[in-house]
C-alpha cells in the first residue's frame, strides 16, 4: 500500500465534502472548528488541521476525525432533546396540578 500525499485536489474535493455536509447538517463551519479545538474559524485553519491528520493516518484519518465531531454533534443534540423532554414534562405537571387545584374548588354536590 503506497502512501498518499496531499494534492490540491484532495484539498478542493475535501473543502467541498465539509461545506455539503455542514450544510445537511445545519452546523457552521464556525461549530466545526470549535468542535475541532482549532484557534480560528477559517477555511485555511480547518484544512491545515486536516491536512496534520492526513500527513499521520492518510484519508481514514480525516475521516475519523470528521466522524468524532459529527458523534459529538449528537450527542449534544440528545441531551438538548433530553432538556426540552424535561421542560416540558415540567410544565405538563404544573398544567395538571392547576387543573386538580381549579377541581378541588368546585363543588360537584350541587
Amino acid at each position: 500500500m503506497s502512501k498518499q500525499h496531499w494534492a490540491k485536489d484532495i484539498e478542493e474535493d475535501l473543502v467541498l465534502l465539509i461545506k455539503d455536509w455542514l450544510r445537511q447538517t445545519g452546523r457552521t463551519q464556525s461549530e466545526l472548528c470549535q468542535s475541532l479545538n482549532l484557534p480560528s474559524s477559517r477555511m485555511p485553519t480547518l484544512i491545515d488541521s486536516l491536512k496534520k491528520d492526513f500527513s499521520s493516518g492518510g484519508i481514514p484519518k480525516v475521516a475519523n476525525r470528521l466522524c468524532e465531531v459529527e458523534e459529538l454533534w449528537k450527542n449534544e443534540e440528545g441531551g438538548k432533546i433530553k432538556k426540552s423532554l424535561e421542560l416540558n414534562s415540567s410544565g405538563q405537571l404544573d398544567l395538571l396540578d392547576e387543573i386538580c387545584e381549579d377541581l378541588s374548588k368546585i363543588n360537584f354536590n350541587n
